[in-house]
C-alpha cells in the first residue's frame, strides 16, 4: 500500500505560479510511476503530467505544456507539480497518484488539493 498527500495548493492571481507536492509513504521501496491530474467542477478528471521512476520520462498534456514542469526526488518520496503562468481555466482539485511502473491503471490517489486561478 502507499499513501499519498498533496499540499501546496491555494489561490493565486492569472500569470502566477504554484508548486504543489505530493509525499507518499507506505511501500515505496516499490517503483512507481507517478501522475497529477485535475479535475474542475462539472468536467471529467483529465490527467496533466507523468513522470516514470527514475524521472527520465515525463509527459504532459497539450493544456499544460511548457507551463507545467513535473519532477520527482525518491529520496525524499515526493513528487512536484511546479505550475507557471497559471490560467482561470487550471482551477481544479488537482489529485497525484501512483501506479507500478508494470501496470496503465493508478492504483493510488492523494485526497486532493485545490488550486484557484483569478482572472
Amino acid at each position: 500500500q502507499v499513501q499519498l498527500v498533496e499540499s501546496g495548493g491555494g489561490l493565486v492571481q492569472a500569470g502566477g505560479s504554484l508548486r504543489l507536492s505530493c509525499a507518499a509513504s507506505g511501500r515505496t521501496s516499490v517503483g512507481y510511476a507517478m501522475g497529477w491530474f485535475r479535475q474542475a467542477p462539472g468536467k471529467e478528471r483529465e490527467q496533466v503530467a507523468a513522470i516514470s521512476w527514475s524521472g527520465g520520462t515525463t509527459l504532459y498534456a497539450d493544456s499544460v505544456k511548457g507551463r507545467f514542469t513535473i519532477s520527482r526526488d525518491n529520496d525524499k518520496n515526493t513528487v512536484y507539480l511546479q505550475m507557471n503562468s497559471l490560467k482561470p481555466e487550471d482551477t481544479a482539485v488537482y489529485y497525484c497518484a501512483a501506479r507500478r511502473m508494470s501496470t496503465p491503471n493508478y492504483d493510488y490517489w492523494g485526497q486532493g488539493t485545490q488550486v484557484t486561478v483569478s482572472s
